[in-house]
């Protein structure tokens, strides 16, 4: 019998107070992408959303440091998804007292980074009986 090692460990982002289109645009750019390309596209863009990006992108790569014990130079995005999160209702007065309702949007970044190195099966031949 085979046994796989676990090859990808992820980071999570949750309220995340940006829109989930405009994370979205971002994370389209890195999907896929070396871990140093993906560092030197968010560090030049000039988007809101890259920051925090850019930081769930380095949370990543720490955790595969620490969990599998990776070299930096083997990360791969493998997974990148932005969903909805929550909306904040602020209400702001208008004339004649009537007011005008403010919607913040939120959302929740998940970048799973997967270590190329580490794609090989743990035990190369089956178990002897």
């Amino acid at each position: 019998m085979l046994k796989k090692k676990k090859t990808e460990v992820y980071a999570s982002g949750q309220h995340i107070s940006i829109s989930d289109d405009k994370a979205r645009r971002v994370i389209d750019q890195i999907r896929g992408r070396s871990y140093e390309e993906t560092l030197m596209i968010l560090e030049l863009m000039s988007y809101r959303a890259g920051y925090p990006i850019l930081k769930l992108v380095y949370s990543a790569a720490s955790n595969a440091k620490c969990n599998l014990g990776s070299d930096e130079a083997n990360l791969v995005i493998s997974q990148a998804e932005v969903n909805k999160g929550t909306i904040r209702k602020k209400f702001k007065p208008r004339a004649r007292g009537h007011s005008y309702a403010i919607k913040r949007t939120a959302c929740h970044i998940t970048i799973v980074v997967k270590d190329i190195s580490l794609d090989e099966y743990e035990d190369m031949y089956p178990l002897k009986k």
